[in-house]
């Protein structure tokens, strides 16, 4: 049957706006359908409003803290409203390489409307039945708000209303003890409010190495941000004007504003996917390693199908898309080198295996090598000492993870990154680095594991004492 489309792209997300650009560029006929406007989460409500807020407020952190450094200022006047429309303007500055035009004269066709699938071939939006090749679901996700009692009629904001708000709350909850929670919580106490986070469990940022996110935890106590785990909060009350949260057995915290940062749930009720003989799953949309659906006419990707929810996953996952959809549907997603951060401050940066992991996974085989900030002369020269990277090897030097938490470690884990995926073990790291830089965590990394492998070897260190033996007697 003739179709009118190679790609149908639903949703103007980060993944289905590189899926559609791309597939112009190849010269497919492609249609991208959004409900509001595209850039999706991580222009409007995410990555770019967040760490322009982030950024904020560590400025005012740092003029707090100049006294260590002989500085003295007198306790910042923060103006929150500025703060906000410095994010504002941020994201008015980017908001143009994903507007409708520029992906218009790429050759895509941009339609605004609330679509859903007819049947398995058939898309209908703005009554329009649109048919192609394949199609695209990368409709992105939104907070999840968990069912309590009172929250609807006390109030509360999220990622999409943080932002935007130019009155800056005295005092906040914010429930969840996840990254979203953790980068929020700690500017809105840098910038003035009173912040108690509320976690259920028994740690924040539960799917990190937990040593590094003690260290996270441990500076939110120095900062004076209250933090409640083991907690569920299941009751609001609105009493004066205030916002009385309690659990099941005593109350919380009373406060100005809420902030829900509970976890996030995909965007798949207006879709009609029963019509479309697409599958759901226990996070979002089914996919196989190829991001097919169970129709396999239909594709998904991003923050839709779960997993891992970052803006650079989605970039992945879309590119894995572009191929299969408009070509043979061939290659496989895979997750194994994935890294992440959390912006916090310190920084927290993950990729690959914990050490727990490892353990479960490889038994004794593994080397645990750990190397503290402190011991870094940029972190000393800066002040910048608490936190560590921690490496996790095979005894063979085959890198399994690495945990980073710290000054920028968003970006020092990077050169990590690229000798897991390039296969390079340890020894790789081990080149010449700057001096002095923070990057030279790596290179001692590398250092310690050559140390420890000749300190374990007794073989190796009898050859030496031989070797030296031998060359002291020609003088």
């Amino acid at each position: 049957m003739a179709v009118e489309y190679d790609l149908v792209v639903i949703g103007g997300g980060s993944a289905g706006l590189l899926v559609a650009a791309v597939a112009a560029a190849l010269k497919a006929r492609v249609i991208l359908i959004e409900k509001h406007r595209l850039g999706g989460d991580c222009l409007w409500y995410g990555c770019v409003p967040s760490k322009s807020f982030i950024h904020a407020g560590r400025m005012a952190y740092n003029v707090k803290q100049a006294a260590k450094f002989g500085i003295y200022t007198q306790p910042p006047d923060i103006d929150f409203a500025k703060a906000i429309n410095h994010v504002q303007n941020v994201i008015a500055a980017i908001e143009p390489h994903d507007s409708p035009e520029r992906f218009e004269n790429l050759g895509v066709e941009v339609v605004f409307g609330d679509g859903h699938f007819t049947d398995k071939r058939t898309f209908a939006v703005n009554n329009r039945s649109l048919t192609a090749r394949a199609f695209v679901i990368s409709t992105g996700s939104r907070p999840a708000i968990p069912p309590m009692p009172g929250l609807e009629e006390a109030g509360y904001i999220t990622n999409e209303q943080v932002f935007e708000i130019k009155t800056r709350p005295d005092s906040l909850a914010i429930i969840g003890g996840g990254p979203i929670a953790c980068e929020l919580g700690q500017t809105f106490s840098r910038l003035g409010s009173e912040v108690t986070i509320i976690a259920s469990r028994d740690c924040l940022l539960p799917k990190e190495e937990p040593e590094a996110a003690l260290v996270v935890e441990k500076q939110f106590e120095s900062e004076g941000i209250r933090v409640i785990k083991n907690t569920r909060a299941n009751k609001v009350k609105l009493i004066d004007g205030k916002k009385c949260i309690s659990s099941s057995d005593r109350s919380l915290v009373t406060v100005d504003q809420i902030l829900i940062a509970a976890g996030r749930k995909p965007n798949i009720e207006s879709l009609n996917l029963e019509a479309a003989g697409v599958k759901l799953g226990n996070q979002g949309i089914a996919v196989n390693a190829k991001l097919q659906t169970s129709n396999p006419r239909i594709y998904a990707c991003g923050d839709v199908i779960g997993g891992y929810q970052f803006t650079h996953v989605a970039g992945y996952e879309a590119n894995i898309v572009i191929r299969n959809a408009l070509f043979l549907p061939l290659l496989k997603a895979d997750y194994k080198v994935i890294p992440w951060a959390t912006f916090t401050d310190p920084e927290l940066a993950r990729v690959g295996l914990t050490e727990a992991e490892a353990r479960k996974i490889y038994g004794y085989d593994i080397q645990v090598i750990k190397l503290d900030f402190a011991d870094v002369d940029r972190g000393q020269a800066e002040g910048i000492t608490e936190g560590f990277a921690k490496i996790i090897t095979k005894k063979n030097g085959e890198i399994l993870g690495a945990h980073m938490v710290g000054p920028i470690a968003g970006e020092l884990i990077h050169e990590i990154v690229l000798a897991m995926s390039q296969k390079l073990k340890i020894s790789a790291l081990g080149g010449i680095h700057i001096y002095p830089t923070l990057a030279e965590i790596n290179s001692k990394a590398a250092f310690a594991f050559t140390r420890y492998k000749y300190e374990k070897s007794h073989k190796l260190q009898n050859f030496f004492k031989k070797l030296f033996g031998f060359l002291r007697t020609f003088g």
